[in-house]
């Protein structure tokens, strides 16, 4: 039997480093198993995780989507099912393929409207663009609530995300409780990221979670940040890749 798609969320409040962790995870990932297909969604609607990878997005799922329900309402001859079936080929197209990985950005939130089917069937053509794979890695927007309903119904990982911030230890506690309505998930943990000194770290309270690693604050990282680096291309030595490889070794998928 084949060993099934291992898929990591990445999820927290808003300002704690997901994104960068995400793109980090890709970079470990694809090191380590160049063997291996590799896919990084992006479902924040910031697109912030093709600007710390450096990957150019010409279409997002939610293009393809909006050019779907366009066609439809200007009372296009094609059936609804040719129309979304030429909508699965658009998301294949639309997959960005990088050295070592593939990429492809989900886009704008859904908006409201009757165009329920749409919406789940492309949902359904991301999974199964997913299975494709061995690794998927998804950089969320906050909560688990939206790659519940927007990307896929199972994650085997999530990695939750906080700052040393009483709001970021709270958020990943309620999310779990919301992931745990929602998710089917495998194994769940939190990375305590921009933490100041290990004192604070031992202050914080996430909880039952488990803590997978502790991440201070990075020079490297922000550096990166301000030039607008690929962050594949910071050292093995930079504190977050250090920090995002024992979490990943924590939860088994290293």
């Amino acid at each position: 039997m084949d060993k099934k798609t291992q898929i990591i969320a990445v999820a927290g409040k808003g300002g704690v480093g997901k994104t960068s962790l995400a793109g980090v995870i890709v970079k470990l990932l694809v090191e380590a198993h160049p063997d291996k297909k590799i896919l990084a969604i992006d479902a924040d609607p910031a697109v912030g995780l093709s600007t710390v990878l450096n990957v150019e997005v010409d279409k997002t799922i939610d293009d393809i989507r909006k050019e779907v329900i366009k066609n439809v309402e200007d009372g296009d001859t094609k059936t609804a099912v040719e129309l979304l079936g030429e909508a699965k080929y658009e998301i294949m197209d639309a997959v960005v393929e990088q050295d070592g990985y593939a990429f492809i950005a989900i886009g704008r939130p859904e908006t409201a409207g009757c165009y329920c089917k749409i919406n789940s069937y492309l949902k359904e053509v991301i999974t199964m663009l997913s299975d494709k794979f061995d690794y998927v890695v998804i950089d969320g927007e906050a909560g688990i609530e939206q790659i519940n309903r927007r990307v896929m119904e199972k994650v085997t990982h999530l990695l939750l995300v906080t700052d040393a911030s009483k709001k970021g230890c709270q958020v990943v506690q309620t999310i779990k409780k919301v992931a745990d309505e929602l998710v089917m998930y495998d194994r769940i943990g939190v990375i305590a990221n921009r933490i100041p000194d290990m004192e604070v770290a031992k202050l914080m309270d996430i909880g039952d979670l488990e803590l997978l690693s502790v991440i201070q604050s990075d020079s490297k990282l922000a550096q990166a940040d301000v030039l607008g680096e690929n962050v594949f291309n910071l050292p093995d030595d930079a504190i977050i890749v250090e920090g995002a490889k024992k979490a990943l070794v924590n939860m088994g998928i290293l």
